[in-house]
């Protein structure tokens, strides 16, 4: 079996095409010249579920959406998740949840396009988010009493992983996120309704141990991302209280996640998503009140907030998630108004805007990756 890494994407597209069963997508040829990387929404709605591809252009700034079916339906409201849809670390294939159809979809990323290779079920009710590590996905179901279940992927035909669906720390967790650690020897998911985060071992078969149940720093951990020297940096909503949102780090060890840097205030609303960049320098918290928060992340993870007030970035409208591009370069946020907003990073920190794309739906989009 080939166990692909991957993380990288190029696609553009534009008309829809059947190749063999699968589903392909293509871009004008104008388009493809102009265009470098794509953006990627889950629409989530229930009347089928698509995959919303925006055109990357060099400068950052972003296409009207192309829309590539998954296959499978979406619920048309919130997910109450970070990473509904994810690319592996090649950029050659993507994966998305179905929460209305308790499946989950995967793509093959092409030059040319977009192609739909397999839809399987999750293995548990209401799969919200999906982790990918070389050949190995695992997918958190919320509905029920909340698990996760692994596969096994060969350039994206996936394959129930037999012995790994495992329960969350109890039930009506209402679970967040789950991802690998960078080593791959470890998942970790969060908990929005107990306050717990749950690390799970991988062991080279690809089968799960645990979990060991640690209690979050902060109340509400939502979505998280690590730096590059194995630190966990996760989001705070503190149940959505006005200005009282924070962001901790932890230390990635044996089971055990020694925190860093103790909820370290937004002073903004319901912050629920984190992107950080490639070179572990920078971490924004997407927060639903309105704004992007940034934090400097040191070697040893602590987090300091870029800005006093905790508005590196206020695109007048909920921020509902973040992905930065592969290069570092640039921000996405997925926004209530809509749209997806863009900004270019600059070496300290700060953002400058470059404008939203409109083609989301108002409601019941989710997630949202970037090439």
């Amino acid at each position: 079996m080939n166990l692909s890494l991957s993380r990288r994407a190029r696609t553009l597209l534009a008309s829809l095409v059947m190749l063999g069963g699968a589903v392909a997508v293509t871009m004008p040829v104008a388009e493809a010249a102009s265009s470098i990387g794509a953006v990627y929404v889950l629409g989530n709605q229930p009347s089928g579920n698509n995959v919303l591809v925006f055109a990357r252009h060099a400068d950052g700034t972003l296409a009207a959406p192309v829309s590539v079916s998954t296959g499978g339906s979406g619920t048309g409201g919130g997910l109450g998740s970070q990473g509904a849809i994810v690319l592996d670390e090649s950029g050659r294939h993507l994966y998305a949840v179905n929460a209305g159809s308790n499946s989950i979809t995967s793509f093959r990323v092409r030059p040319s396009g977009l192609e739909r290779v397999d839809v399987v079920d999750s293995g548990g009710v209401m799969p919200t988010s999906i982790a990918v590590d070389g050949g190995l996905v695992y997918v958190v179901n919320a509905g029920g009493v909340g698990s996760i279940s692994g596969f096994t992927a060969d350039e994206g035909d996936l394959t129930p992983l037999a012995g790994s669906s495992l329960p969350l720390s109890g039930a009506g967790t209402a679970p967040a996120q789950v991802s690998f650690t960078p080593d791959g020897e470890q998942l970790i998911v969060t908990e929005r309704a107990t306050q717990k985060i749950d690390v799970y071992e991988v062991g080279a078969d690809g089968l799960a141990s645990g979990p060991t149940v640690i209690d979050s720093v902060g109340v509400t951990p939502f979505g998280f991302g690590f730096d590059n020297k194995d630190h966990l940096i996760v989001s705070e909503a503190f149940g959505g209280r006005v200005d009282a949102s924070a962001v901790s780090s932890y230390a990635v060890g044996q089971g055990a996640l020694p925190p860093v840097s103790e909820s370290v205030a937004t002073t903004e609303t319901a912050a629920c998503w984190i992107a950080v960049t490639n070179n572990g320098r920078f971490a924004f918290a997407g927060n639903a009140g309105g704004s992007v928060s940034a934090y400097a992340v040191d070697p040893d993870g602590t987090l300091t907030l870029r800005d006093a007030d905790g508005r590196t970035a206020a695109p007048g409208a909920g921020v509902t998630d973040l992905a930065v591009s592969r290069n570092s370069q640039f921000l996405y946020g997925r926004l209530g108004n809509g749209t997806v907003a863009a900004w270019a990073i600059s070496s300290d920190g700060s953002l400058t805007d470059l404008g939203q794309q409109a083609g989301l739906p108002l409601s019941g989009a989710a997630g949202i990756a970037a090439a």
